[in-house]
């Protein structure tokens, strides 16, 4: 895997951010540019995190607002420029689970806004670490399904010994060793020893109804554009409806599938910067870092194992009886509740798929079958961090998998896979549930246990 086809948790460094909420229009696959409204950088951020993707940029409009990356302890300041259409009105920023104080700016409903053309400032300490959202305060209904919400990451200020020995060291080994740069923004995400993690992802859940979006456009356009033309009355303020809701485009970090699974920073998204195409190696850890920033509730299924939730709203869950010891559940499917973050550990293995994970197949004439795989206590082949099948589960080493039409695992005779060209996400999809095109291509043709 390529450096740029990792997803990571890309942001913008502090603890000082300028930012400055604008409108544009953000793309989605069917062609269509929507206009909407985004926080985005006013100037050039302090930095870029993580440091090893290439090409970021922090553009004055964004979907979702720029990831703020900072470090428990720290005081933060977010300083907010309106630079919306001023028909839009004020606008402002949430903190929620921060003690904020703002000043500047006008008196606002929930805090204090920035009027049209004119700012505010923002303040708290960073008190504790975790994923959190950040969202407009004002005429919410409108403006965070217009775009204006981001994420805040706090990371820990001290991390536990045991996230950077063992087989963290390990699996950090097999990366470097294929090229792999480390996409880490800590090696925990609390400070609490059962928090280490390899990897980490960010997915921001929303939706959007374009008819809401036309019509704030609609809006503004003719506000702008009434006075001067001689009609008796010209409207002054917004009232795009925002009931009954139909959302059309469902997005993961501003964008739509197949746009969200392009790199992070690709140029053809100027205001939609953050992908959503996660990459992983059997055995790691990954810190999966989750908001839902729209009205509706998005189910969110992690194949092949349960995920561990660590917290909620950067509130770390312990057990009642033993507090140095991790307390939240195992879910099947995590679900991502508006206006909540949460952060989990899904810990992927391939463990009893009762097929090669990896592809070997005996019969295939491939060099890769005769990798050794030798089970360490715990049935994996973890004694050789550089091997291609580092961390396979060994039982089911060199078992091919039965392959039904339309890449359905089944059982009886043995079936050949269909052209991958006829399915409508093609380019996406190899006709086979072995992932990457040298594994696609060990294991098509006719298959048979």
């Amino acid at each position: 895997l390529t450096a740029t086809a990792h997803a990571a948790a890309p942001g913008i460094t502090g603890p000082t951010f300028n930012l400055t909420a604008q409108a544009g229009s953000i793309s989605q696959p069917d062609g269509a540019a929507v206009y909407s409204w985004g926080y985005g950088c006013n100037g050039a951020p302090t930095g870029f995190a993580p440091a090893a993707i290439a090409g970021a940029f922090c553009n004055s409009m964004q979907v979702p607002g720029p990831t703020l990356i900072v470090t428990e302890g720290q005081t933060v300041t977010v300083n907010l420029s309106n630079g919306l259409p001023a028909a839009a009105g004020n606008t402002s920023i949430l903190f929620p689970g921060f003690s904020v104080t703002a000043t500047g700016g006008v008196t606002g409903l929930m805090t204090q806004e920035a009027a049209p053309g004119g700012s505010v400032t923002y303040t708290f300490t960073a008190t504790s670490p975790g994923t959190r959202s950040y969202y407009s305060g004002t005429q919410g209904d409108l403006q965070v399904e217009m775009g204006l919400y981001g994420a805040i990451i706090v990371l820990p200020a001290t991390v536990p010994a045991a996230c950077t020995s063992g087989v963290h060291a390990s699996n950090l080994s097999a990366e470097s060793f294929w090229g792999e740069a480390d996409f880490r923004l800590s090696q925990a995400a609390y400070d609490h020893a059962s928090t280490c993690y390899d990897r980490e992802y960010l997915f921001q859940f929303s939706e959007m109804d374009p008819k809401i979006h036309n019509a704030a456009l609609a809006q503004v356009t003719d506000i702008t554009t009434c006075p001067g033309t001689g009609r008796p009355t010209c409207p002054t303020t917004l009232a795009v409806p925002t009931e009954p809701y139909q959302p059309a485009y469902f997005l993961i970090n501003g964008r739509s599938m197949p746009d969200d699974m392009d790199p992070n920073y690709a140029s053809q998204y100027p205001n939609q910067p953050y992908n959503g195409n996660p990459h992983m190696h059997p055995g790691e850890l990954t810190l999966i870092r989750v908001i839902g920033q729209g009205r509706w509730q998005h189910p969110f299924h992690e194949h092949g194992n349960h995920v561990r939730i660590l917290a909620r709203d950067g509130n770390l869950i312990l057990s009642q009886t033993d507090a140095t010891k991790l307390g939240g559940r195992l879910e099947f499917t995590t679900d991502t509740t508006p206006g909540q973050a949460f952060d989990g550990i899904f810990y992927w293995t391939a463990k009893g798929l009762n097929w090669d994970a990896y592809g070997h197949n005996p019969s295939s004439n491939d060099s890769n079958a005769t990798l050794p795989c030798t089970p360490d206590a715990n049935g994996y082949n973890t004694g050789a961090p550089t091997a291609i099948n580092y961390y396979e589960w060994c039982q089911d080493h060199n078992k091919p998998v039965q392959v039904a039409p339309f890449g359905d695992v089944a059982s009886g005779g043995p079936t050949t896979l269909p052209d991958p060209n006829i399915f409508t996400n093609g380019p996406w999809y190899g006709g086979s549930p072995y992932l990457g095109p040298d594994a696609t291509l060990r294991a098509t043709g006719c298959m048979h246990t």
